[in-house]
């Protein structure tokens, strides 16, 4: 399975199966388990590290950088914990992910917010913590203006504050994901009549406004283009600093989007790489004048987690075999409703949780939801999956099982973390328990079991 790899790749697609082998062994996998999440420990902190490590490489000693994971490609309170351990911050884009960051232990100054519909409460908290903020358009820049006139705001001056900009070059191949098209909703839209002007007569007015955001990058987004966006909005700081005959814009948040490789093992392409364009690209944004903010999310969790699935039933129809599991559209979403988009790889194991061997043959790989179109997998030729086999989804550590999609009220599945063992075994961490059944009914209204028929009752 891991053949052709060198280096971390391999040596995490090999911690990948040894986790999945020690999860049926140690019973967190089988016939009253059949689907968890696995995360992979020593993968986040190596992802980590190496986005730490590719823009120390270009930029100028002393630069402040921050880099901000995208909480919302994992909502998971110990997954954030141990990036902020890492190094790592946190950009939130809803008051449940701020209390995401802070039940994690992350300070607001490596915090930052970005929404498009933040309301008074939630700028008014952002400014009383100290939290960053990037404003998306005029009206909400005028909630702020509001905001830091308030006396009672006064000490909110230590919030660092910017406008998002929408450079309009273009989107990817995935047009839902695409944040820098000519329409997007994000941002001030630079290339509308007046939009640029507005912005640096934005800044002139205002001299607390210190930094400049923008986010062109996500899956589907080649680096070409990723890059044009991080070399209009700098252009558009230089333009700033110049008219103001200062360096009033002293930091650039360029976001993250770094797009992942969904079709092997290899991380492709990596941070050194899209550092090394950038600085070929923008040098001016690396010479130490400016400081920089990332909001990487995929990039960083998506080869580090696996949804594993048991096979419930194998059956054939029409001639094609199909492998029935438990992980369907409740946790594979985009694929499900999108799979030309979002293929996943498909991992066969048996029932020792073994990788399997044998001839590959054409089949299908199905969810348990009451939908035709719930499939993982149609027509993926692997070695033939049997009841009591697994199937798993890899690259699945952001945007899947913490995105969790209740169809048919389906349960959450339990997610752990694993790493090496004291005596060379496989050891896990809880991060999320699996959702119980009184849960789902609590969710669903249960203790306002009659507050229809009474209010029928009551309107007779």
């Amino acid at each position: 399975m891991n053949g052709g790899l060198g280096g971390i790749d391999a040596e995490r697609a090999a911690r990948r199966d040894d986790a999945v082998r020690a999860a049926v062994e140690q019973g967190l996998l089988g016939a009253d388990a059949p689907i968890i999440g696995l995360l992979d420990v020593a993968g986040i902190r190596e992802s980590a590290a190496a986005l730490r490590a590719a823009f120390e490489a270009v930029t100028a000693p002393g630069t402040p950088v921050l880099h901000a994971f995208a909480v919302k490609a994992t909502p998971l309170v110990p997954v954030v914990r141990l990036l902020h351990e890492e190094g790592i911050g946190a950009e939130v884009a809803s008051p449940g992910e701020l209390a995401l960051a802070r039940a994690a232990g992350v300070p607001p100054e490596r915090t930052v917010l970005d929404s498009p519909a933040k309301t008074p409460g939630e700028l008014r908290q952002a400014l009383v913590l100290g939290i960053a903020v990037n404003a998306d358009n005029p009206q909400e820049l005028e909630r702020i203006d509001g905001l830091m006139a308030e006396g009672a705001s006064r000490t909110t001056s230590r919030s660092p504050l910017g406008i998002r900009v929408n450079p309009q070059v273009g989107g990817g191949f995935i047009e839902a994901l695409s944040t820098a098209t000519a329409t997007s909703k994000f941002g001030v839209a630079l290339r509308d009549e007046g939009a640029r002007e507005w912005v640096v007569r934005a800044y002139l007015d205002r001299p607390w406004l210190t930094r400049l955001h923008a986010h062109t990058g996500s899956q589907g987004i080649p680096l070409a283009l990723m890059t044009e966006g991080v070399a209009e909005t700098y252009a558009l700081a230089e333009e700033i600093n110049e008219r103001a005959g200062r360096r009033q814009v002293d930091t650039l948040d360029i976001g993250g989007g770094l797009p992942v490789n969904f079709a092997s093992d290899e991380t492709t392409p990596t941070y050194a790489e899209y550092a090394r364009v950038l600085r070929e690209a923008v040098p001016g944004l690396f010479d130490g004048r400016y400081g920089l903010v990332t909001e990487f999310g995929r990039s960083l969790l998506a080869k580090h987690g696996t949804v594993v699935a048991r096979v419930e039933y194998a059956k054939s129809a029409g001639g094609r075999p199909v492998a029935v599991t438990h992980a369907g559209v409740q946790v594979a979403t985009r694929t499900v409703y999108a799979p030309g988009a979002w293929p996943l790889r498909i991992a066969a194991y048996d029932g020792k949780g073994l990788p399997k061997e044998g001839p590959a043959v054409v089949q299908d790989v199905a969810g348990p939801a009451c939908f035709a179109g719930d499939l993982l997998a149609t027509g993926r030729a692997l070695p033939l999956l049997e009841q009591g086999d697994y199937a798993a989804a890899l690259d699945t550590g952001a945007y899947y099982f913490a995105h969790h999609y209740a169809y048919n009220s389906l349960a959450r599945p339990g997610v752990y973390g694993f790493a090496a063992g004291g005596t060379g075994g496989v050891a896990f961490a809880t991060v999320r328990e699996a959702q119980a059944v009184e849960e789902i009914v609590a969710e669903a209204g249960g203790e306002h079991v009659d507050s229809l028929t009474e209010a029928a009752h009551r309107s007779r």
